[in-house]
């Protein structure tokens, strides 16, 4: 099963804050994949887009990991760390 919320804060009419958090949770290990059961990872991220026009908007962030329970410790097995930051940049727009 996997829950995720995002909410988008209107800083101004062009400048919007989006936090957001994902949840994994699996009824069973599968150490050929290295999913253990339960409650698996936890990510959260956090982006600050303008919009030029309501269908384009450039955006910068950061993302946050951490695997937890049995699937850590399948990664700290094969030598993976358990948890990762990421900056990102790119630019949403749709049709």
């Amino acid at each position: 099963m996997r829950l995720s919320a995002e909410y988008e804060l209107l800083i101004t009419q062009k400048w919007i804050l989006t936090p957001e958090v994902e949840v994994n949770l699996f009824g069973k290990d599968d150490a050929e994949l290295g999913i253990g059961s339960g409650l698996s990872d936890v990510s959260a991220g956090l982006r600050l887009r303008y919009e030029i026009v309501r269908e384009f908007a450039p955006y910068i962030g950061v993302d946050w990991r951490q695997k937890l329970g049995n699937t850590a410790d399948y990664a700290r097995s094969e030598g993976e760390d358990t948890q990762e930051t990421q900056f990102v940049i790119g630019f949403s727009a749709w049709f």
